[in-house]
C-alpha cells in the first residue's frame, strides 16, 4: 500500500508550539498537505547566535510550511495569557470567516 497524502487545501488548522519540536513538525506535515496553518509560540523571531536561549522560531517554521506547498501564519502568542488566546481565536473567526477545521 502506498503512502498517501491527503489533500488538506482549504483546511484551517492551528498548531500550538509550533517554533520547535513536535508542534513545529505537525505544523509542516499540514503544510504538505496543502492546508492554511495558524502557528502560534512565544518565539516570532529567531534567536540571534551570542543571545542565549532555545533555537526555533514562528518565521523559521512559516518558511518551512510555505515551501512545503501550505500557507503560514504566525503569531506570537502566550497561552498562559487567557486574553492573548482569545485574541487569537478572535483573529481566527473573523479571517477565517468563523472556519477552524483542525486544532
Amino acid at each position: 500500500m502506498a503512502n498517501k497524502i491527503p489533500d488538506l487545501r482549504g483546511y484551517v488548522c492551528l498548531v500550538t508550539g509550533a517554533s520547535r519540536g513536535i508542534g513545529r513538525g505537525i505544523a509542516i506535515g499540514l503544510g504538505e498537505c496543502g492546508a492554511t496553518v495558524y502557528i502560534t509560540a512565544r518565539t516570532l523571531k529567531p534567536k540571534s547566535e551570542d543571545n542565549q536561549g532555545v533555537s526555533g522560531s514562528l518565521e523559521e517554521t512559516a518558511e518551512e510550511v510555505t515551501a512545503r506547498g501550505g500557507v503560514a501564519i504566525p503569531v506570537a502568542v502566550d497561552h498562559s495569557d487567557d486574553s492573548q488566546v482569545a485574541n487569537l481565536f478572535t483573529r481566527i473567526r473573523r479571517e477565517q470567516k468563523g472556519r477552524l477545521d483542525i486544532l
